[in-house]
């Protein structure tokens, strides 16, 4: 009898970690909003000690933070993070373009046209969280297929905050469809084996974002 392979069983801390988070990121939980643990419990029908340790989570990775007495509060998107993100992609992912340039397989490509055909659907499909989940699918398989572990543990440790800033952009279907095309282009020159182009094509891409989702941020993160 074939053996299946076995898909560990996420903790609830990380199921209540995943739900605050989508919850932040999605603006269900806005920027300033105050965040207890009886509440958050009593809504994820959970005991208050793994929201306890979520919450710790949260606020080590700046996502929550002390509002004096009133405890812990949504932390506004913090433009200076934002702003470095950007600086690091844009010199990890033309590298990681090009090694995937090099690298590719048959098998990577053919998931590389499907991410992109879903992104493409989603897009247009006015959901938000599919749309942006399936962009950072698309470059999550950009850096994977460099075959450089380092660039892939890089880029996890930052995609999160990377994820509350984009849903702003994704929110647009129109500029939904920009970004998808210029993934195809990026995906074009990969397939192709243009190591060069491929570095430009994404370097594009991350400067046209940068200027892009920072121009949609909200008021009270631009002031930061």
């Amino acid at each position: 009898m074939p053996l299946l392979s076995l898909t560990p069983q996420k903790t609830l801390v990380e199921q209540v970690y995943e739900q605050i988070l989508d919850a932040i990121c999605n603006g269900a939980l806005g920027s300033g909003d105050r965040v207890t643990q009886d509440d958050l419990a009593l809504r994820l029908q959970v005991s208050r000690q793994p929201v306890m340790t979520a919450m710790g989570q949260l606020r080590q990775q700046g996502f929550l933070v002390e509002h004096g007495r009133r405890g812990l509060q949504v932390a506004p998107v913090d433009r200076a993070r934002f702003d470095a993100i950007y600086e690091l992609r844009s010199a990890l992912e033309p590298l990681a373009a090009s090694l995937a340039a090099q690298r590719a397989t048959k098998a990577q490509l053919a998931r590389g046209r499907a991410l992109l055909a879903q992104g493409r659907e989603t897009g247009t499909a006015s959901d938000p969280k599919s749309a942006l989940l399936a962009d950072l699918a698309f470059h999550a398989w950009i850096y994977e297929t460099s075959g450089n572990p380092l660039i892939v543990e890089s880029m996890q440790s930052h995609w999160q905050h990377l994820r509350r800033a984009m849903g702003e952009v994704l929110r647009h279907p129109q500029l939904a469809q920009v970004v998808w095309d210029e993934h195809a282009t990026i995906l074009d020159t990969i397939a192709r084996g243009d190591a060069d182009q491929a570095a430009q094509a994404i370097r594009a891409h991350v400067s046209t974002a940068h200027t892009r989702v920072r121009a949609l941020l909200p008021a009270e993160s631009a002031a930061g």
